[in-house]
């Protein structure tokens, strides 16, 4: 890698540490607005802290005429999430008063939208300190979104890399030029988180709740405001409110954009949108039938719990309605299978994305055709585009890691002394950005504040890895990448 391009990314860095300095004036105003004075000496340290690194790191300038190659991006993709994680967790420990760790996992859990917390008293917690991990959501999943759709293709990583195999019609139909397809997805970004605000007040949340609650599940990232998490609010209303929010934030934005382009069924006639759309609905039922067998719940309201709780799981954003634990083991087992899931490629959900399902299950079916059809020349579509090699290669390579890397760090969680549901269930939860994950300590009624302190490090690397994609950090340990 050249100095050049080193400067070039620390300059980039820097940016992003002032937009994050500005970005804790938000919940400097909100303890203003609350007449609250706890919160705004550590908010006003961390915003001065983060600026001064950030004009430090932009003062050598933008070097003339350099750009970043791929193997470079891959730097800065995995450099920014984890600059902005350090400075971004000092308010945490300025106000709370936690332990660095405790606060750069709170953090990374945030960014990374995987929302796991170590926090309690989140009923009386500063309304600063909420709005920030919030924030921290909200943030992360619209940097997730622009690195999938701008930066991961062009590395050929991530999913959106299938939708352009075939360059000269769809994406060049569908999505404008980059800056362009940026502005549309903010834009589409800002109107949902508008949008579920208001809705979220209107079925019986406050405004300050709404706003939290709105960034939180949009994101897919599932910090609440209250530590029973949505199962404090009774109102059936919210729950299906939330419910449409987390849906809406695991479908692809390039089709979003599509739409606001005058491509009006382009999210209808998506063979992802419809599977994914589908199967959540499938497991609404199946679990919400089994809970009505298995409780006092009418069917309508079993179904009503088990939409909230499979659709958290499923988009990987991690809020519950209850602890589904206690519904018998087959619902158990069933929803540690729903931690895999994940949503839509392009979207701010982790996991491993509902068209890699897809995909493989396309795959399955050209195989036993050939099987059936030695001679045949079977060759696999999905969205009407065919499947190249570089697709399928791709998908098994990223398959392979993905279930590598979560056996590894359970191992390693186990080898620092957690049971095996926890270690299991906490590695699995952390490189797909779920959340919660099973049994008592880290289930959905439980946290992660009781863990050692090398497991939440181990889990926090689980989370960066997850949402980058696995192979986009993995590349970064190789001896060929620091070649020339």
């Amino acid at each position: 890698m050249s100095f050049a391009a080193l400067r070039l990314i620390g300059f980039i860095l820097g940016v992003f540490l002032i937009t994050l300095a500005v970005s804790m004036l938000i919940p400097l105003l909100t303890l203003i607005v609350y007449e609250q004075d706890d919160g705004l000496s550590a908010f006003l340290r961390s915003g001065l802290i983060t600026a001064i690194s950030g004009i430090a790191l932009m003062l050598p300038g933008r070097p003339e005429g350099a750009h970043l190659r791929p193997r470079d991006m891959y730097m800065l993709t995995t450099a920014s999430w984890v600059v902005v994680c350090i400075f971004a967790a000092l308010p945490m420990v300025f106000i709370s008063h936690i332990s660095y760790t405790d606060a750069f996992f709170e953090t990374m859990s945030g960014i990374t939208t995987t929302g796991s917390t170590v926090l309690t008293g989140l009923d009386t917690a500063s309304p600063g300190l909420l709005i920030w991990r919030s924030m921290l959501h909200w943030l992360g999943g619209i940097g997730f979104i622009g690195m999938a759709v701008a930066i991961l293709p062009l590395l050929r990583v991530g999913g959106m890399r299938l939708f352009q195999t075939e360059s000269s019609d769809w994406s060049d139909k569908l999505m404008p030029r980059s800056h362009v397809a940026a502005k549309y997805i903010l834009l589409v970004y800002l109107g949902l988180t508008a949008a579920g605000c208001l809705a979220f007040w209107w079925a019986g949340m406050s405004f300050f709740e709404a706003i939290n609650h709105s960034m939180s599940l949009i994101s897919t990232g599932g910090f609440s405001t209250s530590d029973s998490s949505l199962a404090h609010w009774q109102q059936p209303a919210i729950h299906w409110v939330a419910v449409v929010v987390m849906m809406l934030g695991s479908l692809p934005f390039t089709l979003y954009v599509a739409t606001l382009r005058g491509h009006r069924l382009a999210m209808f006639t998506d063979h992802q949108v419809r599977g994914f759309v589908g199967f959540l609905v499938a497991n609404w039922l199946i679990i919400g039938t089994w809970l009505h067998f298995n409780s006092s719940f009418g069917w309508w309201e079993a179904v009503r719990i088990a939409a909230v709780n499979v659709t958290s799981v499923v988009t990987t954003t991690g809020v519950a309605l209850g602890d589904y634990t206690l519904w018998g083991t087959f619902s158990v087992m069933l929803f540690f299978y729903l931690t895999f899931v994940g949503g839509c490629s392009g979207s701010t959900a982790g996991g491993l994305k509902i068209f890699r399902f897809q995909v493989a299950g396309q795959l399955l079916h050209s195989s036993l055709t050939q099987l059936i059809h030695p001679r045949a020349v079977v060759r696999g579509k999905y969205n009407g585009y065919p499947l190249d090699e570089d697709i399928v290669r791709s998908l098994l390579t990223f398959s392979f890691f993905f279930t590598v890397t979560i056996a590894a760090i359970a191992l390693g969680l186990a080898l620092i002394g957690l049971d095996w549901i926890t270690a299991l269930t906490g590695a699995a939860t952390a490189v797909c950005n779920v959340g919660p994950g099973l049994g008592p300590i880290i289930g959905p009624a439980g946290n992660f504040s009781s863990l050692p302190d090398a497991a939440k490090w181990l889990l926090t690397v689980g989370m960066l890895l997850g949402r980058l994609e696995i192979l986009t950090v993995l590349v970064l340990v190789t001896p060929s990448f620091w070649r020339y």
